[in-house]
């Protein structure tokens, strides 16, 4: 896309896959919940000087790079940080994971999992977790599970693209919720985290 195009998600079909499996051994009740599905490109992966763990104070005095998600659902993407810099994208993906890579003044230089970089106003970020499932269109959905173990049962399948709410992350596992379903995802099947970064 050039400058001044609209930054809309790349629809994917599907989304959560949910299976009943409390109190219903054997029996598996599946409803695929539309409109979740967004953005199915590969993800990109995180450079390994990039982590957590060498994040530096900013102006903020909070860690950069950091993650954080976006506010809003129609953020401009500027050129540099100010109005008076031209707008190349508008992400309108509410909830959406991004990384903070700079600050200056109150304006957030931000990369979205695509690698496309700019700056967006403080406040169209919120601090609140979230995630998106890694995959490209056609991938096999991936399985949240009861637990953060692989032998633990599915709670539900969320299609790659799906954005998720992001909860905690303690090794290689991460706690998350997507449309009410709560359950376990490996980290290494979302973007969103730094390999090394645990939180509650």
């Amino acid at each position: 896309m050039g400058p001044n195009m609209t930054k809309r998600p790349r629809q994917a079909p599907g989304g959560i896959t949910a299976y009943g499996w409390r109190g219903m051994r054997g029996l598996m009740l599946a409803c695929t919940l539309a409109g979740l599905a967004g953005m199915a490109v590969p993800v990109l992966p995180v450079r390994a000087d990039e982590g957590a763990n060498e994040a530096v104070a900013s102006g903020s005095g909070l860690p950069v790079p950091r993650f954080v998600s976006l506010k809003s659902g129609k953020v401009n993407l500027r050129r540099g940080p100010g109005t008076s810099y031209p707008v190349d994208w508008v992400f309108e993906r509410r909830k959406m994971p991004v990384e903070i890579i700079a600050e200056s003044d109150r304006w957030r230089k931000i990369r979205d999992r695509e690698g496309d970089v700019g700056w967006v106003w403080h406040s169209m970020l919120d601090g609140r977790r979230s995630a998106i499932v890694a995959g490209a269109t056609g991938d096999p959905p991936r399985a949240i599970r009861a637990k953060a173990d692989e032998t633990a049962p599915i709670v539900a399948y969320a299609e790659p693209g799906v954005i998720a709410e992001l909860k905690k992350c303690a090794g290689p596992w991460c706690e998350v919720s997507a449309d009410g379903y709560d359950g376990y995802m490996p980290r290494n099947q979302i973007w969103g985290t730094y390999p090394s970064e645990d939180f509650n």
